[in-house]
């Protein structure tokens, strides 16, 4: 089968091919059914995030031992099943996360895992991009913040995966949205799902933007912060926060982790939650399983909607991150998650030589 293996740590968006970290292997063998819990998936989509990047330049949290396959949330149908599998059957659709091992046309995973049956009607593209990015918003807001209607959330990094998960799931909530993210065009998208204010850092200040704001709704501060940017950004957003607010540690795309004064959070009776989604598999798997169902029949019902900015195959993904100037006009998959330069999702499609790739 085809996959990508990242056989050492580097950079996989480097433009000389000898120097990447990262190549298609075709003949990648199958993987067996292993115990008779065991169930094999052939992978439609599987979503191309931050993570991913990191894992790839070894500097994610989780370490795994060259070479292998990367692995991130993903959909697809179930082609075979052990002989004592008892909760899915061939032929259902799909969707999970996996640490490695989903850039490939099929995945083996026991049934445990496989509890989340995509309905009838969802999109099995959208679906790959679900798990991650909208389950950690929905467990950071609604679990873990109890964003509440009426009050101001503040989402950093709005017009990335994670980002516009939260804008959509706060919207949902009833929540004053402000949504920070730069250039016309991301504004403009986001501005279009509704928000209820877009802050543009390529054109000001984001105290003074949202004090003026905040100002012409007659409203005090912003209620929940939340954040995948880290880095400076964070304490200028921590100027904004009222008494007894909420600050959702998502994540630190900028490269650069914040500190957040104690002193400040003890007086002003802030509370800080560190979300890491992944955790929540081995230590309340049963919340996880109950916001993921949960997001499905929002996704199903069109409570939410996922936006695709690109779409890859696995080999496109490979050329792209090898021989950029071949592609002088298209957005390279890793670079684009690098440079933050994404709206929404990029996914890649396993046994597709060709799939259409979206323009932002």
């Amino acid at each position: 089968m085809e996959a990508l293996l990242c056989t050492k740590l580097g950079d996989p968006t480097v433009a000389i091919s000898d120097s990447s970290p990262i190549v298609v292997s075709r003949s990648h063998p199958v993987p067996a059914i292993a115990s008779p819990t065991s169930v094999r998936v052939r992978i439609a989509a599987t979503s191309l995030n931050y993570a991913n990047y990191l894992q790839i330049l070894g500097r994610y949290q989780e370490k795994l031992p060259l070479p292998f396959v990367p692995g991130s949330d993903y959909s697809g149908v179930v082609e075979s099943v052990g002989s004592a599998v008892s909760t899915v059957k061939i032929g259902d659709k799909v969707c999970s996360l996996a640490t490695s091992d989903s850039f490939c046309e099929f995945i083996v995973t026991d049934e445990k895992e496989l509890r989340f049956l995509v309905p009838d009607g969802c999109d099995l593209v959208a679906a790959g991009a679900l798990p991650v990015a909208y389950g950690t918003s929905h467990l950071a807001l609604v679990h873990r913040a109890q964003l509440k209607p009426g009050q101001v959330l503040l989402v950093l990094g709005a017009a990335g995966g994670v980002g516009l998960s939260a804008v959509q799931i706060g919207k949902v909530c009833g929540a004053i949205v402000i949504a920070v993210a730069r250039g016309d065009e991301k504004v403009r998208f986001l501005q279009s799902l509704g928000v209820d204010y877009v802050v543009d850092l390529s054109k000001g200040n984001i105290i003074e933007s949202v004090k003026n704001f905040l100002k012409t709704r007659n409203l005090k501060g912003v209620d929940v912060l939340y954040d995948p940017v880290g880095g400076k950004l964070t304490k200028e957003s921590m100027k904004l926060l009222n008494w007894g607010a909420n600050i959702l540690i998502i994540g630190f795309a900028s490269g650069e982790i914040p500190v957040i004064p104690a002193n400040i959070a003890l007086v002003k009776n802030w509370t800080v939650h560190g979300l890491y989604w992944g955790s929540y598999k081995l230590h309340n798997p049963q919340l996880l399983r109950d916001s993921l169902m949960e997001l499905l029949s929002w996704l199903s019902n069109g409570t939410i909607s996922i936006h695709i900015s690109h779409s890859y195959s696995l080999q496109e993904v490979h050329t792209l991150s090898t021989h950029s100037s071949t592609f002088l006009q298209a957005n390279l998959a890793f670079g684009d998650i690098k440079d933050r330069k994404v709206i929404g999702k990029v996914m890649v499609i396993p046994g597709s030589s060709s799939v259409g790739r979206s323009k932002l």
